[in-house]
């Protein structure tokens, strides 16, 4: 059976007839990735974390931020030695061969597609409490909330994608510099909310610690909730998708995802502290006592009754309430302020990330009208046609749907893409062990299986309706491929058969 696997060095050299332009450094990477990892995950999931482990939520955090990062060493081996855009996609490609590259690239597409609308409807539940405060005014919630919490449209999301979106298509170049910015604005929110909400912690706030237990069918728990919170850490693989636009990227792209890891694990761990230590984070339950899905009608239903009106759990802006709640009325406005400013930075991060893998499969011909698709602006240097294709899609559904529902999908996507690239380190460590590696991945007999246990862990604790999306959307991807990639790929005549 012939796998189809298209050598690196062939990868190499198609990346350098269609190539895009080389213009960032080590610290604009690390930017990069600090920008697409802290948002929406840390400012509005941190409630749905809540709900469904409660205080136990800090062994989440830990949790994903393990799994993420052995997957991130994984990552850097592969990134160091093909430094060419594409991310897992193109690992995939040069490893597992063609078929699971399709895959592992339609996977990535409802990874950052999904990503970048959730964290458009993250950034619209700031936006509207920001302008309801401080200005005093009343926004419909026909205007501001998707059909599943009883509105119609989410207006603000789908205006801030649409922004975000024409941004990147003037160039990645602007776009960094842009988001350096925000990435610091964001980082001093976080330092704000650490410093006034540690010295409050209350012990008692942390009893009972695991109200819903470890694990649960139904996707609640720590494990559920470590599911969900790892999106929080999501983003950091942008950075090797920018491989193919960064100067010497053997070393600047393993030390940007190492170090944008790092440091937001630590940021993570004294947020989540400050949460649950000085408001509390008990779930919502229903009349039985159980707790209820966040994301559902019936949790919409539960937090509009005033008696559930002030908990965490209920708010589409926690870091911001816990901070009102303690009396920092200041410090709350500008909380939300910072997340009103600096969530975009990650909206552009995912959509940087979707378009490249488009990109490259278009590069590849493995999608219709390749040719089109993977036009690059005259003068811009962009890929403007993909970019603009992305973004309308991305507004569409944050106009429609709820930020939980929408983490957790792109979740399943992520979580595959990483699996295929701990699979394939190995692989290659076996196939090809004499290829430089400008990053070796330590003990990767060791950290290789983890990621690979981790990440299938953590996508059997998504919901299940989850993991169905996530099995029609492939089963979906597969039939693109079997009608139009299959036949059109140049690696077709050469050595046909899957």
């Amino acid at each position: 059976m012939n796998w189809r696997i298209k050598p690196l060095d062939e990868i190499l050299a198609t990346a350098e007839k269609k190539s895009l332009h080389r213009s960032l450094s080590a610290f604009q990477l690390m930017m990069m990735g600090v920008g697409a990892i802290i948002g929406t995950g840390i400012f509005v999931l941190t409630a749905e974390a809540a709900q469904k482990a409660g205080p136990g939520m800090m062994v989440s955090f830990v949790i994903a931020g393990f799994v993420c990062a052995v997957a991130a060493l994984c990552y850097a081996e592969l990134a160091s030695m093909v430094p060419v855009s594409g991310s897992a996609y193109t690992y995939s490609y040069a490893v597992l061969g063609e078929l699971v590259a399709w895959v592992v690239g339609w996977a990535l597409i409802l990874e950052y597609a999904v990503a970048a609308s959730a964290v458009s409807v993250g950034w619209s539940n700031y936006f509207v409490g920001l302008v309801e405060r401080s200005l005093g005014l009343d926004i419909p919630d026909a205007l501001s909330k998707g059909p599943f919490a009883g509105g119609i449209m989410n207006v603000p999301a789908a205006v801030i994608a649409l922004l975000v979106t024409t941004l990147l298509v003037l160039g990645t170049r602007e776009s960094a510099r842009i988001n350096a910015v925000l990435v610091l604005i964001k980082v001093a929110a976080l330092t704000v909310f650490v410093i006034l909400a540690i010295p409050v912690v209350n012990g008692d706030n942390f009893e009972p610690f695991s109200p819903n237990g470890f694990w649960d069918a139904s996707g609640l728990g720590i494990a559920g909730a470590a599911a969900s919170i790892f999106f929080a850490y999501v983003g950091f693989d942008a950075v090797s998708t920018a491989a193919e636009e960064t100067k010497n990227p053997q070393r600047n792209v393993p030390l940007g995802l190492i170090g944008s890891l790092a440091i937001c694990t630590v940021f993570y761990l004294l947020v989540a502290t400050g949460v649950v230590g000085s408001v509390g984070a008990q779930p919502v339950v229903d009349p039985t006592g159980q707790a209820i899905a966040p994301g559902s009608p019936a949790m919409a239903e539960a937090c509009a009754l005033p008696a559930n009106a002030d908990q965490l759990v209920c708010s589409g802006e926690p870091l911001a309430q816990v901070l009102d709640q303690l009396g920092w009325k200041t410090m709350s406005q500008l909380i939300g302020l910072a997340a009103f400013l600096a969530l975009p930075s990650v909206i552009l991060m995912m959509l940087f990330g979707q378009t490249r893998i488009f990109f490259v499969m278009a590069r590849d011909r493995l999608l219709p009208f390749s040719d089109s698709l993977s036009k690059v602006h005259p003068r811009y240097g962009t890929p403007y046609v993909v970019t603009i294709i992305t973004g309308l899609a991305v507004t569409v559904f944050s106009a429609f749907f709820p930020v939980g529902v929408l983490a957790d999908i792109s979740n399943s996507g992520t979580l595959f893409a990483f699996l295929a690239v701990s699979i394939g380190v190995m692989v290659l460590r076996v196939r090809d062990p004499g290829r430089h590696r400008p990053f070796h991945t330590p003990a990767i007999w060791l950290v290789g299986p983890l990621a690979l246990l981790g990440c299938g862990f953590l996508f059997f604790s998504l919901p299940p309706a989850t993991q169905l999306t996530f099995v029609y959307w492939t089963l979906a991807g597969l039939v693109v491929y079997l009608l139009y990639g299959f036949r059109n790929s140049p690696l077709a005549g050469r050595n046909g058969g899957v």
